[in-house]
């Protein structure tokens, strides 16, 4: 065969490629969310979605919520998916760095069978109490209180997630091993709070403000390294000698493995464009969510990182979740 035809075959054997990459998106884009509507992880994605699809055109970004196992039915189907560009996945610290060290037998691997696309927000925590039940106004008060109590009790959102193992650590900082009550939703969790049922609770910023500020909970401290804007009066765990205690949660989107590399950039740079906008930001920052956007690279590395991180907590406590 001629060079010259050798080369034409190439390069039409490469032209379905490039051409996604160039006419991407033509279709609507489904966002797969591990949780229930009205989840930290599902108003992130529904913002996204929104912003998404107005600089798109209003195309159509639809989120598709999978609910179940902690994320992992929705990482599941979303790691089975085509590499196209057309079904993504709002992953979380949860599905990506704490279930390779708290499941025995994970139905996906995080490393090999998703490309990260872009971080797109982190989300402190709160340490929640009940005002009505728990006297404590600060983080000394509080560890005062419990030294009293017949146990530290700390509502969490199920059992594997960020929460659960960061009651661990605020444990170990403060030299109190803390009993884990775990709770089927947030909804769930929340009422054990309100009932009285568990001490505290460590919830995002988003979901702590609005009770924060109706006075029906009171926030000890935030496990940021700075103070949040949701509620910059809350101070840091930090700022009140607990120094060793320092840990959130993040969302970002990833895409099957395999998915063309200038898809990825194409989707990368619109999500930084969407998530930086004015209004974007502020949207995000309202919701109580601290806007990132970040390189495919740097999501990489922070969900290695974090998969150390967590490691070491989830071996610390001795949890398997199967």
């Amino acid at each position: 065969m001629k060079l010259s035809r050798r080369l034409a075959l190439c390069a039409a054997a490469l032209l379905p490629l490039a051409s996604l990459a160039q006419t991407y998106p033509s279709k609507p884009v489904r966002i797969i969310v591990g949780f229930p509507a009205g989840t930290g992880p599902d108003i992130v994605a529904r913002l996204l979605a929104q912003k998404l699809s107005e600089g798109w055109g209003n195309l159509g970004v639809i989120v598709d919520n999978k609910p179940g196992a902690a994320g992992l039915i929705a990482a599941s189907e979303a790691a089975r998916a085509a590499p196209d560009g057309y079904t993504l996945m709002l992953g979380e610290t949860g599905q990506l760095s704490i279930a390779p060290s708290s499941y025995n037998k994970l139905p996906y691997d995080p490393a090999k069978d998703f490309v990260p696309v872009s971080q797109v927000v982190t989300a402190d925590f709160i340490l929640l109490v009940n005002p009505q039940k728990v006297p404590a106004r600060n983080v000394k008060e509080y560890v005062d209180w419990t030294r009293q109590q017949k146990g530290l009790f700390m509502a969490t959102f199920g059992a594997g997630t960020p929460g659960h193992f960061g009651a661990f650590m605020f444990g170990d900082a403060i030299g109190i091993k803390p009993e884990p009550v775990h709770y089927k939703s947030t909804g769930d969790a929340m009422s054990g709070i309100f009932g009285g049922d568990v001490s505290g609770v460590f919830a995002s910023a988003g979901l702590a403000a609005p009770n924060v500020k109706s006075g029906k909970l009171v926030a000890l401290a935030s496990t940021g390294a700075q103070r949040t804007a949701a509620l910059p009066e809350v101070p840091t765990f930090k700022e009140q000698g607990v120094a060793n205690l320092e840990f959130n949660s993040w969302f970002g989107i990833v895409a099957p493995a395999k998915t063309p590399a200038d898809v990825v950039a194409k989707l990368q740079a619109d999500i930084v464009r969407a998530m930086h906008s004015p209004d974007g930001q502020k949207k995000m920052e309202d919701a109580g969510f601290r806007v990132t956007g970040t390189s495919p690279q740097e999501f990489a590395s922070i969900i290695a990182a974090d998969t150390v991180k967590w490691g070491k907590a989830v071996a610390a406590t001795g949890f398997k979740a199967d």
